[in-house]
């Protein structure tokens, strides 16, 4: 439409150019003949300027025309090949025109629809009546309308119309038409009644289901006064089973008390005085929850009494975590026990949970806490007070339920008196001290002991041995043990690998078997300088500064001296 008004633009142009040059003639006709030549100049002048003006104008609406003719392309190949259906209708409902996917939901060529009227695809009689008021109303409001209509398409099939209608007015009302989308809802309509028909079975489904779980409460309610009556005659039965059961019970405790504690107590091999007494305290302190603080020399089983005091409580389901103070580079005891955060320090690429975490609800094991760094030590002090830290690089607070057991070869009392491990630590730890007697003094559970590495390593390296010589037993008790039971492991191991037959041959140098004499004393260098500076205060009577004061016979500064002081729990 808009190409043709051009065309005719074009046309009107065209025939307007001779008029206008009659007219020019007309007014040269009239005008004096004689010109100068100036006016003859300017007038030529002018004409080349209007001719190119017409020029340019020409072929500007050429361009226009050219880009009319392509929008128009165009726009026909989207309104032909569109999904949709596009119909035009006049008043009455007659096809004025379609596009091509409208003409295929109906089966027929485009030209063939044209004056048709639409109503001679719909055969239902409440559908053509629904269909022209569909387009009375579109009419009327000039508004947006929507219907449902159900029409004959290609091969008979019958679609289900969605109808979307919008009125275009003319100027005088005369010739107004219909624009109209159809879009094929077959499909959605059909998933519908499916949709309602499954929904109808559910229904039916749950009420026969429902029937049914009614009757099987009703004869589950009778078998539940079956089993109260049942469960009524049983206690009285489970009641007199207890009974004897306790009495039984206590009949065997002492029995099974003293199988335990003779010769194996959780891998704790003996029976001597002191190491059943270490027994007892075991027993006392296992079913509580309070701290135990393990002391003795390297070797001597620390290891073994942590275990079976977590096997004999009530945490013993729950993991026992150990970790070796000494094990641990210092810059990263912090992580490993309490956790750390992605990013929380060079190298940490991954989030890390700490041994205190991983403890929750069980048992931590402290292995050799005298080495813990001093900084550290205050962290821990709040855990076992208050059972709460922060894993590195997260301000977030952990509570943790967790049963601490430590271990020390030092003396920690000397520690704590050398500025080496916090006092408040110590006292927190040592709720309940237990100390683990060297094998120097339990020389009688030698024999018992050789006798289980021996069994223990005959199963390991096939081996056959059932014979002691009581000659290596006597020196093996005369040994001063600095190792303690572990070095007594080594050595028996050591011989069973290289006995030959069934007799232990231990052929460790017996004259190595002496004790050394008492060697000199040796101190750390922080005794000795703690030492020198509480001597040199008791000279200068505890007088710090000034000419007769510590500080100036130390060389060193007076608050250095006050901070060695507060470090090595130096007071007056």
């Amino acid at each position: 439409m808009d190409i043709n008004k051009d065309n005719s633009q074009l046309t009107a142009v065209g025939e307007l150019r001779p008029h206008a040059e009659e007219q020019v003639r007309a007014k040269l006709d009239k005008q004096p003949p004689h010109r100068t030549k100036a006016e003859t100049q300017r007038l030529l002048h002018e004409l080349e300027v209007y001719q190119l003006e017409l020029e340019m104008q020409n072929a500007e609406l050429h361009r226009a025309r050219a880009e009319l003719e392509i929008s128009l392309a165009r726009y026909a190949g989207l309104y032909d090949f569109a999904p949709v259906g596009y119909f035009t209708f006049d008043a009455q409902g007659r096809i004025r025109e379609a596009n091509l996917t409208g003409a295929n939901l109906l089966g027929i060529e485009r030209r063939l629809l044209l004056h048709q009227p639409f109503s001679a695809f719909i055969p239902a009689a409440d559908d053509k009546k629904r269909f022209h008021h569909h387009l009375k109303i579109a009419l009327q409001r000039r508004g947006i309308e929507r219907c449902k209509i159900h029409f004959s398409g290609k091969d008979g099939t019958i679609i289900c119309g969605q109808l979307q209608s919008g009125a275009v007015v003319t100027p005088n009302n005369e010739d107004d038409y219909i624009l109209t989308s159809i879009v094929d809802g077959t499909v959605q309509a059909q998933l519908e009644t499916k949709l309602r028909d499954a929904h109808e079975q559910m229904e039916a489904k749950i009420q026969k289901r429902t029937t049914e779980l009614t009757l099987a409460n009703a004869r589950l309610t009778t078998e539940i006064d079956e089993h109260k009556r049942t469960e009524a005659a049983l206690h009285e039965a489970i009641a007199e089973i207890k009974q004897l059961s306790n009495r039984l019970q206590e009949e065997n405790i002492v029995l099974q008390q003293e199988v335990t504690r003779e010769y194996n107590f959780s891998e704790i091999i003996g029976q001597s005085d002191a190491i059943s007494y270490v027994f007892s305290q075991v027993e006392q302190v296992a079913p509580q929850d309070a701290t135990v603080l393990l002391l003795g020399e390297t070797g001597s089983g620390k290891g073994l009494v942590a275990r079976a005091l977590h096997n004999r409580s009530a945490r013993k389901e729950r993991p026992m975590i150990t970790v070796n103070c000494t094990a641990l580079p210092a810059n990263l005891v912090e992580s490993e026990l309490f956790g750390r955060e992605k990013g929380a320090f060079t190298g940490a690429h991954a989030r890390q949970m700490g041994r205190f975490e991983l403890a929750n609800g069980g048992t931590i094991f402290l292995d050799e806490i005298g080495e813990m760094p001093l900084e550290l030590q205050c962290k821990l002090l709040r855990v076992i007070q208050d059972g709460e830290f922060e894993r590195l690089g997260s301000p977030h607070t952990i509570k943790v339920n967790t049963r601490i057991i430590a271990a020390s070869n030092r003396n920690l009392e000397e520690e704590v008196c050398a500025g080496r491990f916090r006092e408040d630590l110590f006292y927190r730890l040592s709720v309940f001290p237990i100390s683990i007697p060297p094998l120097r003094q339990r020389t009688d559970d030698i024999p018992l002991l050789v006798s289980h590495f021996v069994s223990k390593y005959n199963k390991r390296f096939s081996k056959k041995i059932t014979t002691v010589p009581k000659e290596a037993l006597d020196t093996l008790q005369q040994y001063h043990w600095p190792g303690n039971v572990r070095e007594l492991e080594n050595i028996i191991e050591r011989a069973v690998i290289t006995s030959q037959g069934s007799t232990l041959q231990v052929l460790d140098r017996f004259d190595s078997f002496r004790k050394p004499e008492k060697a000199q004393e040796l101190k750390p260098l922080g005794a000795m300088e703690r030492e020198h500076i509480l001597r040199i205060l008791q000279k200068t009577g505890w007088r710090i500064e000034g000419p007769k004061g510590a500080a100036l016979i130390l060389g060193l500064n007076p608050s250095t001296l006050r901070g060695r002081m507060r470090k090595y729990g130096i007071r007056r």
